[in-house]
């Protein structure tokens, strides 16, 4: 009895097997409630699509076409007003038979299903729920899909999908790349099938986008995306049988061939993640596969490279840690440098540039609180060259106002349609380059090196080297910012913290000498192939001449050797042993690392100079040890030029010296000490250093004065390029303005045309059909236009049009029509007159003012009727009178 109620007991509180439901906990169809689900089933993918504009019909496309058994969820992000109801549901479901639903706070998202966002909320996802809150921003600046799309990429990581469908400005741009970041798919509808294409073209401009589809075939890839086996159920896919490491080596190869750059040092984990999702992607199974398309298609090499280089960017990120970076580094430096000074900052794997322009406007804004100027540089630099193109124009969506103040945005941007671009003051503080830290010559003398998340994706080798590199570029009180996730790891002697929380950390002066690896660019050398280069004689017995010039050569001749422009030797002449020794290691003719101690400060100064002014330098009694004994010679560096030979060549000599050696001294001076050999070989070392480090030095000046003018007139022309871009630009919204409207008044003038074409046709069909003599006269009396029956009484033709109607012969016994068609102009009247003609025919003329719509007068016009039968009908009535 007592067993039973144990068991009883333990039954009651015994939780729910995962997966199986009760007839009570059964979802509705519409609806689904917060704990029907368990945390078994959050392995599911959810797909989140944002749409605006155009959207509604697109969305019916895409769920018209998406099968009710796909065992993932939809998160529909539209566009809404805040008064309307929304009635897609109901919509909807005439096109899917998958669950529909709206949102309601705290729902836990179930696959199979669709949710959609209610009007005036914004909807994020935490923990597998749905949660609703009041916009973040006003009205008309609204950035739900954006909002929805990052909080989907920080809950559900690998497991987030979006996609992109019509709408107008870049809402869903930024969301797109926090997706992308975590390694998951993003899918755009293509933009010229869109109803408005801005939303689908700002996402596909991101470059991150894998597929670019109609939204009929979007569901079908869909489909074969979730269920590759790195999406579906949480199981390794077939690559540990095939061994994963031999094929990984593979890849890496293909990259660094391809691009130049080595992933190999960098975390397995995150890198396997990636390829596995590219082999999705291509529905592949197999990474041998995938290692054969690479082999075959360069294009999916460059593809992978940007996948693995895909990081979390956007402007000023983690508020937080950007406000503890101002109080804690950047406000320390502006108060510390002294005004006009210098600030330099590094920016390493800068992506699109966001980051680089938050730094530089808190300095900026910095000198503005504290009234100070200082010649600001930040030096942005990633590998990805066409990110450091998109950060050089400095033109980012309008979403960014989900990350900068609406004051920020006022102060250092300008507005454009659909972007915003940094604006000139800001633009001219950082300078982007493409740049490997890794392998590439870092900056130096910086008071700032911002590189986070980065170090993450490296592994212990990378980040020995990188950080004692940061270390190295930094100034003493220089500052390194981190990411939240990153550490200095065993380099405590390094940095000391600033800010644990907000990994901020300040440069220590270093306890013990650190090796560091500077990175180096790889300098071409001729060693081992020196015979290629090399002045060749020809050794035949016929040479007479050539024999002799041999001969005199290595007898008379002083040991010289013959170096190119890198001062790698191509021939020796005569007995240079004396002053050319081969260093332990690996082989080299390199003139500067095989000359002897003693010479070689000298020789670099004298060849350097040689090479920059093409003209012979000479150093005489230069002190030197050989053999215990302290000897001078005469160094000479010439420029050697031929027209037949390519590139520049100099000849040194080592002539002996002249003057006695130093230890024979004068005999006059017995007492004198005698000077141990150790001790000058180590005064004519030092003397050597000091002539070698002033000459440097004066290079440096001069090449500091050249840079900095180079530099200001670069400033000065880019200044003037900018303006003038700015002003062509001003005048091509203007062109574009006026040939608009151009095009509209060409439209209405051809319409002008076609009128007055019918009306000109309607009067000509009209005086022609009224068979009425009418003559139109100007105000000067001359002939404007006339009928055809006109020209019966007046001599006309076309060529007439313009002459006096005086000049015109005509039929009438008439002779004051000029004098009555003036009159008529001075009194505005009308006159009547019955005319008679030559030929006997009778007209009644009519002299009337010519008026236009404006009331205006410009002429007069002159009608003939024939009246003829009228006269003949009143001189019979007459007679029959009389």
């Amino acid at each position: 009895m007592a067993a039973k109620k144990k068991r009883a007991i333990k039954k009651k509180n015994q939780k729910p097997v995962a997966g199986k439901k009760t007839a009570k906990t059964k979802p509705d169809k519409k609806t689904q409630s917060p704990d029907s689900a368990d945390k078994g089933e959050r392995v599911f993918p959810i797909v989140g699509i944002g749409a605006s504009a155009g959207g509604l019909e697109a969305i019916e496309g895409f769920f018209s076409n998406t099968p009710s058994e796909i065992k993932i969820a939809f998160v529909v992000i539209q566009h809404l007003a805040p008064e309307h109801k929304s009635v897609m549901g109901t919509l909807l479901e005439k096109y899917t038979k998958l669950k529909v639903a709206e949102v309601r706070d705290g729902m836990r998202v179930q696959p199979g299903c669709v949710y959609l966002n209610p009007p005036n909320k914004d909807v994020s996802i935490m923990n597998g729920r749905l949660i609703l809150s009041g916009p973040t921003q006003a009205r008309g600046v609204r950035l739900p899909i954006d909002y929805f799309f990052r909080s989907l990429a920080g809950d559900r990581g690998d497991k987030s999908i979006c996609i992109v469908l019509s709408g107008t400005g870049t809402n869903g741009t930024l969301g797109l790349r926090a997706v992308k970041a975590e390694g998951r798919m993003a899918m755009v509808q293509e933009e010229t099938l869109a109803r408005y294409n801005n939303m689908p073209k700002s996402a596909i401009d991101t470059g991150l986008v894998d597929y670019v589809l109609p939204v009929e075939k979007m569901a079908d890839e869909l489909m074969k995306y979730v269920r590759h086996p790195y999406i579906g159920e949480p199981r390794k896919v077939r690559t540990e049988k095939e061994k994963f490491e031999a094929h990984l080596q593979k890849i890496f190869m293909l990259v660094r061939s391809t691009t130049g750059h080595d992933f190999s040092q960098y975390k397995p984990n995150a890198i396997r993640r990636r390829i596995e999702r590219r082999m999705a992607v291509h529905q592949l199974d197999r990474i041998s596969e995938y290692v054969t398309l690479l082999q075959k298609n360069p294009a999916e090499i460059r593809t992978l490279f940007k996948d693995l280089l895909i990081t979390v960017t956007n402007f000023f990120r983690d508020s937080k840690a950007f406000n503890a970076l101002n109080d804690k580094a950047v406000m320390p430096i502006v108060k510390a440098r002294p005004n006009e000074a210098t600030i330099r900052v590094w920016v390493p794997a800068c992506a699109t540039g966001e980051e680089a322009y938050s730094i530089a406007i808190l300095f900026l804004e910095a000198m503005k609180e504290l009234k100070k100027n200082f010649n600001l540089q930040v030096f942005a630099t990633d590998i990805d060259a066409d990110a450091i193109e998109r950060a050089r124009l400095g033109v980012y969506p309008d979403s960014i106002i989900a990350d900068v103040s609406t004051e920020r945005l006022r102060n250092y941007f300008v507005k454009e349609e659909n972007a915003y671009r940094v604006r000139k003051q800001v633009r001219e503080t950082v300078i982007f380059a493409t740049q490997n830290p890794i392998k590439d010559p870092p900056f130096s003398r910086l008071d700032l090196v911002c590189c986070r998340n980065v170090l993450i994706y490296m592994n212990t080798t990378l980040q020995k080297k990188i950080l004692p590199l940061f270390h190295y570029t930094l100034n003493p009180d220089g500052f390194l910012f981190l990411g939240t996730s990153e550490t200095i790891g065993e380099f405590a002697d390094l940095f000391s913290p600033v800010d644990l929380k907000w990994k901020i950390f300040k440069r220590k002066k270093a306890a013990a000498s650190l090796a560091l690896e500077h990175p180096m660019f790889a300098a071409e050398s001729l060693a081992g192939d020196t015979a290629k280069g090399a002045v060749k004689f020809d050794l035949t017995p016929v040479n007479i001449r050539a024999l002799a010039e041999r001969t005199i050569l290595q007898e008379y001749a002083p040991p010289c050797v013959l170096v190119d422009d890198k001062f790698d030797v191509l021939y020796f002449n005569g007995d240079t042993d004396k002053y050319l020794s081969m260093p332990m290691g690996e082989p080299t003719f390199n003139l500067l690392k095989i000359a002897r101690e003693d010479l070689r400060y000298k020789l670099s100064t004298m060849l350097r100079k040689c090479l920059k002014e093409d003209k012979a330098e000479e150093s005489k009694n230069i002190s030197m040890m050989l053999n215990g004994d302290i000897v001078q010679i005469n160094l000479v560096v010439k420029p050697i030029s031929e027209p037949t030979m390519k590139g520049q060549f100099m000849m040194v000599l080592f002539e002996p010296s002249k003057a006695p050696a130093e230890r024979r001294g004068k005999k006059k001076q017995p007492a004198q000490k005698p000077v141990e050999p150790r001790i000058a070989a180590l005064e004519q070392e030092l003397q050597s250093t000091k002539e070698y480090l002033q000459t440097t030095i004066e290079e440096l000046e001069t090449s500091n004065k050249e840079l900095k003018s180079t530099n200001e007139e670069l400033q000065s022309t880019n200044e003037e390029l900018q303006s003038t871009n700015e002003e062509l630009e001003t005048s091509r919204e203007q062109l574009q303005s006026t040939n608009e409207e151009l095009e509209t008044v060409n439209a209405e003038l051809q319409n002008k045309v076609e009128q007055l074409s019918d009306a000109n046709n309607d009067l000509n069909n009209l005086l022609g059909c009224t068979e009425i003599a009418t003559l139109f006269l100007d105000n000067d009396v001359h002939v404007k236009r006339f009928t055809p029956r006109a020209a019966d009484i007046f001599k006309l033709i076309n060529t007439d049009i313009g002459r006096p109607i005086s000049d015109v012969v005509h039929s009438l016994l008439y002779k004051d029509l000029v004098k009555d068609v003036e009159e008529v102009l001075r009194n505005l009247g009308r006159i009547e007159k019955e005319v008679k003609t030559k030929d006997g025919t009778w007209l009644m003329m009519r002299i009337l003012p010519y008026r236009t719509m404006e009331n205006t007068i410009e002429g007069a016009v002159v009608t003939f009727i024939d009246i003829t039968r009228q006269k003949l009908l009143e001189e019979k009535l007459r007679k029959k009178e009389g």
